[in-house]
This record gives C-alpha cells, sequence and structure tokens, in this order.
C-alpha cells in the first residue's frame, strides 16, 4: 500500500510498501491490510502505527480526521501530527506541543477578553449618545 499523510499546511509524509496500518476511530481500532476492501473511517486523537514490508514498526502521534483507502492508496487527512520510531521520544514531542498550544491559547484567550470588553464599551458608549 502506499501511505499519504496530509496536514492542513503540507503533506507530511509519503511512505511506498506499506504492509499494515492500525488506525483508532470512536468506535476503536482497526487494522488495514492491503487487501482489505476500500473504506473511509473518522480518526481519533491517537497513536496511528504502519509496518513497511522491511518489517519496521512507526508510530505517528495523530489529532483527529479522516482516513480513506481506495485500492492500494490511503489517505490520512489530519490536524496536526508527530511522527517518530521511538514511543518514548513520541511522548515527550506531544507533551512539548501541548505546552505550546496551551501558551498559545493563553494568548488568544487574553486578546479576546480584550476585544470583547471594548466592544461592549463601545455599545455602552453608543447608547448613551
Amino acid at each position: 500500500m502506499d501511505l499519504k499523510i496530509l496536514l492542513p499546511y503540507r503533506i507530511f509524509a509519503e511512505i511506498k510498501n506499506v504492509s499494515s496500518i492500525v488506525a483508532e476511530t470512536s468506535e476503536g481500532s482497526f487494522g488495514l491490510l492491503p487487501q482489505r476492501l476500500d473504506c473511509v473511517a473518522a480518526i481519533v486523537p491517537s497513536i496511528f502505527t504502519y509496518e513497511t514490508d522491511s518489517k519496521s514498526v512507526h508510530y505517528i502521534a495523530m489529532d483527529e480526521g479522516i482516513l480513506i483507502k481506495a485500492g492500494t492508496q490511503v489517505l490520512v487527512s489530519v490536524r496536526n501530527a508527530f511522527g517518530g520510531t521511538n514511543l518514548d521520544k513520541l511522548h515527550e514531542s506531544v507533551e512539548k506541543e501541548f505546552v505550546k498550544l496551551d501558551d498559545s491559547e493563553r494568548d488568544i484567550r487574553s486578546v479576546m477578553a480584550k476585544l470583547e470588553s471594548g466592544f461592549i464599551y463601545s455599545l455602552e458608549k453608543m447608547q448613551k449618545e
């Protein structure tokens, strides 16, 4: 199988000669082999696993998205992904990204609060006039 993983802003990975895939959905995990019928699945945030013909297993931490299998092509489109063969290093990468996202969300909330208070102040000022 040929696996292509897409992010909103770039192609994360293109892997040839994939022998098996394990993905997680809201209904549980399922495996894909080259002979499996075509399918579509909604992926939940989880660890996506694939094995190549060389018998090496790879892990990718993925955000929610969609998986489409058509013939020998498997297309996965997700919001965010982190790859690696070592689960410990993958865990560290995901933790660092969550901390970065938390900081980013805090900054966004602060800006939104300022915008909302400015908007309310302007509305009150217009009503008084």
